[in-house]
């Protein structure tokens, strides 16, 4: 699959597929392996010459084509440094990033190259790849791995793309199987061995081989906690008003970004966040630490951490045609069985799921809550994301998180 630069493709959405899949897995006790591919200098990398022949191959009129064959010639490029300006050095290669065409070119470029994978999952945003697979026996699940590995850096190469070998990592999830502490090793096709890590940033956000969060979480709260101490030690420099709106600034997209994929953390990992949101009401309203969260939120008109997800929730945007197709085939409307009045209102079907953790996936949770949901919504037919957030804004109040 390809996300990145595509409309409704966007990070939190790739990582929903990606970690459904491997929830999925887990939850019928397979092995699942992942690696994460890091090419150096992706989009300087491109060939010009590889990339017509890409756009050709869909369709492109000559006149398009030179149109395009105009926008890649002479091109150069400059460094300037403190006051001085270098020489003109020509551009023969590559897609200029910061503008609107380069990221498209790029996925165009790099479109095909998840044909190579075989029998494995991959997903690829932009320049950052993953290509994981799954099965009962760990030994397959690695030499499967290998396999597709080798095609997709094959692929890679035969676009002039060069692997980052030593930023390249190999993760193994895994949450009571047996394993052993050195698994067989994965290694590209000149013979480097790839790095097994138990931790890694994709897409922004921090995975760990048992999908705890608990890197992801513990990154966060430092990160938020060091910008709040420093608000603090200058309170006295800002107005009520531009303390709220520092803090909707700096503060609430960090809480906000990759929510709905670190909400299955334990309540124990995820209070830490709700400490330091509280923090940053105390640090607008001049509360006390000790006044209630329930009294924090309405002083200034925020709902709680957890009824913000449900409020993003992307079981809404995948049944209301918001989410991308990998994600909107993943729910699907039950048919009533008998006429009752509640058989009226939309549901979704449940899949089975073997474990609690297995009820964490996509798969599950995303129609077990709307099906909660609709205990309060009753929605009867389908309306626009807006309406359903409007309505479902003024269904969840906060005295239902409030204890």
């Amino acid at each position: 699959m390809l996300s990145g630069f595509r409309a409704g493709h966007g990070c939190t959405s790739a990582t929903l597929k990606v970690l459904n899949d491997i929830i999925t897995a887990i939850d019928k006790r397979h092995y699942c392996a992942a690696i994460f591919i890091d090419l150096a200098k992706a989009f300087d990398s491109v060939n010009h010459i590889i990339l017509n022949g890409r756009l050709n191959s869909l369709g492109f009129s000559n006149d398009c084509l030179a149109w395009f064959t105009n926008y890649f010639s002479d091109r150069v490029q400059y460094v300037k440094s403190e006051g001085l300006l270098s020489g003109p050095l020509a551009v023969s290669m590559g897609v200029p990033q910061g503008s609107i065409l380069g990221p498209t070119l790029f996925s165009v470029y790099i479109n095909d190259v998840a044909l190579a994978a075989g029998d494995s999952l991959i997903h690829i945003y932009a320049d950052n790849t993953i290509l994981y697979t799954s099965c009962p026996s760990l030994d397959t699940v690695l030499t499967n791995l290998q396999m597709s590995f080798n095609a997709i850096h094959l692929s890679f190469r035969g676009l002039q793309l060069l692997l980052n070998a030593s930023k390249t990592k190999c993760m193994l999830f895994n949450r009571s199987l047996p394993a052993p502490a050195h698994p067989s090793s994965i290694t590209t096709v000149d013979g480097s061995d790839i790095e097994y890590v138990d931790n890694y940033k994709y897409l922004g956000v921090w995975l760990d081989c048992k999908l705890s969060f608990q890197t992801h979480i513990k990154h966060l709260q430092s990160q938020i906690k060091s910008r709040i101490g420093f608000l603090f030690h200058n309170k006295a420099s800002f107005t009520h008003a531009a303390k709220h709106t520092l803090i909707k600034l700096t503060i609430l997209p960090n809480l906000d970004f990759g929510d709905v994929i670190y909400k299955i953390a334990s309540n124990t990992l995820l209070n830490n966040l709700y400490a330091v949101y509280n923090s940053a009401i105390c640090f607008i309203t001049k509360a006390p630490y000790t006044t209630h969260h329930c009294n924090l939120y309405g002083l200034v008109g925020w709902p709680s951490l957890h009824t913000h997800r449900q409020t993003g929730s992307r079981s809404s945007k995948s049944l209301l045609g918001e989410a991308p197709p990998y994600l909107s085939s993943l729910v699907t409307i039950a048919a009533p069985t008998l006429s009752t009045r509640s058989s009226r209102y939309i549901s979704l079907v449940t899949p089975k799921a073997n474990s609690s953790f297995g009820r964490l996936s996509f798969y599950f949770s995303a129609s077990n809550d709307w099906n909660e949901l609709q205990k309060s919504l009753k929605l009867e037919t389908l309306t626009s994301l807006t309406s359903f957030k409007y309505q479902l804004s003024e269904q969840l109040t906060d005295h239902r998180t409030c204890t």
